[in-house]
């Protein structure tokens, strides 16, 4: 097996005339356009304008090369493309290879009788603006309106036409590498790994090659190698063709094909197995999976290498006292999921590496996420991200790439959509996160309420799709990895999607319909993989769209064009206005935004950690950005953590303490209503997401605005493993609400391992003293200081990039000592909400 990747001499044009440019591949058009100083930054101002009418043009990529010694000694080669966004025909030397029409293929073409001794590669790519355009005239099948007319009928990620939070930057490209594969007799297409985990611990992998057998090479052999995760050999074993599917042709990608099945899969034990397991419930350990094809001479064909966790995962939707559960079940324990939806990390998906996604997942991994869930409207990730997801213990929920919109099944979408979903069950398979497929984001909650439908066709395509074609495809290709129809869902047929008592919940009251964040508390969902409260990015991000100080306005035209969810930016000043007192200038409009979105979904999270059992997942909508936007994320598009981020790490901590409080916030009498008594109490809860009993001290302090304490107390609580304990209540009836508050914190082993406050008014009511806060700076630790009562203190620095322990934390009067993690610790600007004002 010989694989080249063809990375070097690609040129690149519009087919309009203008001049060839240098590209790299993979890459994009815009990215090739942008680096050669050919267009704009479609990020800045309304640049993104002028970037959308050059994708009403086609481009042309060519690449020059010559062809390898391998090539001529080898029986077969093949042209492998990973990824062609979207509309394209391949051409090698003048000879029509063929013409695709999906991002979300792979692609390959047979070229042995092709190659010549100097060879050219040309992708032309055609405008998909004008492809939807055209198919949306002669087909108007619908979608959210927040992305062009037609997206729908294209096999894109839907997202670079427009979201309620994403640009219209439908960009094109090979964004994927391009490989030259060249092979003698027959070559490894997949290998299937099965895990069989038995009541007494024993762990069996069950194995079994896909084999192309392209010159019928009779009796093939596989070694297999199994890699201990400390690095040892831990068991070769062989198998024969009578444990292989062996396929004349190519299993993939022709339709004529001679099958000879496996018998049976191979077994091999694991000896001490060491067990996988999400992100703060153990550790990560992986096993090498290597198989070698091998002819009957012993001479080596192709190899496959994968890394596999050992783990058990499905999904538990029994019934139970309230409708039924719905949680993910690893290694035989019940989880809490807690984590964020992920959207494509840029809009620019040339600019989208490895050392990208890591960051991405490491400051995930940061804020005590578990579980992450792969949004539909998007593209299937990279190897990479599951790579690094297996590595980090992050779960994933990973959507089919449809979301918001209706379909017509012709024959030739359904052959289309049928080979995409074959190569991606295959790919993702074997990733220990990947939890869950899921087939669609928002569609059967949508089409039973006949939002996007023109006629009823529409409707019964939507059920064959992910109710027959994709749940049978699951069974054939993974039926050891959950299928879920859709989110929201409570298991299909259209049965009352976005139940409180069953399935999964998109809850959006909180936002979309403007209710307060104490309305997370009158639910008790049984899985949320969707609720979200928007937040300006830094203004240092904002930076990078704008020169203009008369921009710096949230209502200014730019402001509003980095806004995509309709009149979002006054949504966030009502909010705005309930809580805190009126900020007079735009950096503190940004900073009381991010502490809005850190409360409000703080109220939900920790209400729902509090009815564990009950609730078993808490997403929140978003982890990220795709290009500088006001949005739902918790990490602005330059990388840099909101407010919400940080109070992640707080209320996804393994051991976390919170307070289910009453007063203003709580209560529906409006200021002016009389009677009107606000009740003053709270019940504290420990929440202990580990594997072990724990035994907390819970201490509240009732305080004064200077941090005075006027009287305390604590109880003992007795917290399994995997539950979550409750205090009793306490009373504060003696408490002025406008100038007290109360600390609170839990202690294990003698260590305050959570802790928080709570005032029982709005911010906006409460009379903080000025804490007049300084900051000590000691190599990497920073020493902040306070006079009185700090909420949310916010340390930046002059690039707004530090990475720290914590931040947008509460203290008390005194010092509080936080770590740097990454950023310079100089020139330190300090607030908190004492300077809303």
């Amino acid at each position: 097996m010989y694989n080249k990747e063809l990375n070097e001499n690609w040129r690149m044009h519009r087919v309009s005339g203008s001049k060839i440019i240098n590209a790299v591949v993979p890459g994009t058009v815009y990215t090739d356009l942008l680096r050669e100083g050919e267009m704009e930054d479609p990020f800045f101002k309304d640049n993104e304008d002028k970037a959308l009418k050059l994708m009403d043009y086609d481009y042309e990529y060519l690449c020059s090369f010559d062809m390898p010694s391998e090539a001529k000694s080898h029986e077969y080669a093949f042209l492998h493309f990973d990824g062609l966004d979207t509309l394209a025909d391949v051409t090698l030397n003048g000879t029509l290879l063929g013409s695709v029409n999906n991002m979300h293929r792979t692609w390959e073409f047979d070229v042995k009788k092709l190659l010549e001794e100097k060879n050219e590669l040309k992708v032309l790519f055609h405008s998909p603006t004008k492809f939807i355009e055209k198919a949306y005239e002669e087909a108007p099948t619908k979608g959210t309106d927040d992305a062009m007319p037609g997206f729908v009928h294209l096999r894109k990620a839907h997202c670079m036409f427009g979201w309620d939070w994403g640009a219209h930057l439908p960009d094109a490209g090979i964004f994927r590498p391009v490989s030259l594969i060249c092979f003698d007799k027959a070559r490894l297409e997949t290998v299937d790994v099965r895990q069989r985990h038995e009541k007494n611990s024993e762990v069996f992998l069950e194995i079994k090659p896909s084999v192309t057998d392209a010159a019928n090479a009779g009796a093939l052999t596989a070694d297999v190698e199994i890699i201990a995760p400390d690095g040892k050999t831990a068991l070769v074993s062989e198998i024969g063709t009578e444990n292989m599917d062996i396929y004349s042709g190519n299993r993939f990608f022709e339709t004529k094909r001679d099958i000879e099945l496996a018998k049976d899969y191979s077994q091999i034990k694991i000896e001490d197995p060491k067990l996988w397991w999400p992100n703060g419930y153990g550790s990560q350990p992986l096993y090498t999976v290597k198989v070698s094809l091998k002819d009957e001479n012993g001479d080596l064909l192709d190899t496959w290498e994968r890394k596999i966790g050992l783990r058990t995962c499905e999904l538990s939707t029994e019934k139970d006292e309230w409708g039924n559960e719905f949680c993910f079940v690893i290694n035989g324990k019940k989880i809490f999921s807690m984590g964020a939806d992920y959207i494509p990390e840029d809009h620019l998906l040339g600019r989208v590496n490895p050392d990208v996604t890591r960051k991405l997942i490491k400051k995930a991994v940061f804020a005590n996420h578990n579980s992450i869930r792969v949004w539909g409207g998007g593209y299937y990730p990279d190897d990479w991200f599951f790579d690094i997801c297996d590595e980090y213990g992050i779960l994933v929920w990973q959507d089919f790439m449809f979301a918001c919109g209706v379909y017509d099944l012709t024959p030739e979408f359904e052959k289309n959509i049928k080979a995409e979903f074959v190569d991606n069950i295959i790919r993702l398979r074997h990733h220990a996160s990947l939890g869950l497929m899921c087939g669609n984001n928002e569609m059967e909650m949508f089409v039973n309420y006949r939002v996007w439908v023109s006629k009823p066709s529409e409707v019964r395509d939507y059920t064959i799709m992910y109710e027959y074609i994709l749940p049978n495809m699951m069974k054939e290709y993974a039926p050891y990895v959950t299928y879920w129809p859709a989110s929201p869902s409570s298991g299909g047929c259209f049965d009352n999607p976005n139940d409180e008592n069953r399935g999964d919940v998109h809850y959006w009251e909180v936002w979309h319909e403007n209710k307060p964040f104490s309305e997370y508390r009158k639910y008790y969902f049984r899985f949320l993989s969707e609720f979200g409260f928007q937040s300006f990015p830094a203004e240092k991000t904002i930076d990078a769209i704008t020169d203009d100080p008369a921009d710096k306005n949230i209502f200014s035209y730019i402001m509003e064009k980095h806004q995509r969810n309709g009149a979002a930016n006054g949504k966030i000043l009502n909010y705005m206005q309930q809580t805190y007192l009126y900020p007079t200038d735009f950096s503190t409009v940004i900073y009381a935004s991010q502490m809005l979105q850190a409360d409000a979904i703080r109220y939900g999270v920790e209400h729902f950690r509090r009815n564990r059992g009950r609730c078993m997942g808490a997403v929140v909508w978003q982890l990220n950005d795709c290009w500088p936007v006001a949005s739902w994320s918790s990490i602005d598009y330059c990388g840099r953590l909101k407010a919400l981020h940080y109070a992640e790490k707080r209320f996804f901590a393994p051991i976390m303490v919170s307070c289910q409080e009453e007063g203003e916030m709580t209560s529906d009498r409006q200021l002016n209503w009389l009677p009107r008594e606000i009740k003053q109490e709270a019940v504290f809860n420990v929440s202990n997401e580990t594997l072990k009993d724990i035994k907390a001290t819970v201490k509240w302090e009732l305080r004064k605005a200077n941090a005075e304490v006027i009287r305390s107390g604590e109880e003992v609580l007795d917290v399994p493993a995997l539950s979550a304990a409750w205090t009793d209540k306490v009373t504060f009836d003696d408490a002025d609400r406008f100038s007290n508050y109360v600390s609170f914190s839990a202690e294990v082993d003698g260590k305050v391992v959570s802790s928080g406050t709570v005032i029982f008014t709005r911010p906006k009511y409460f009379k903080y003293e000025n804490p007049s806060l300084t900051a000590k700076v000691n190599g990497n630790k920073i020493t902040i200081c306070a006079d009185a009562y700090a909420r949310g203190v916010e340390i930046l620095n002059e690039n707004e990039d530090l990475i720290l322990s914590d931040n947008y934390f509460d203290m008390n009067a005194g010092e509080v000592t936080v770590e740097v993690l990454e950023g310079d610790p100089s020139k330190l600007r300090l607030r908190s909400v004492y300077d809303i004002r």
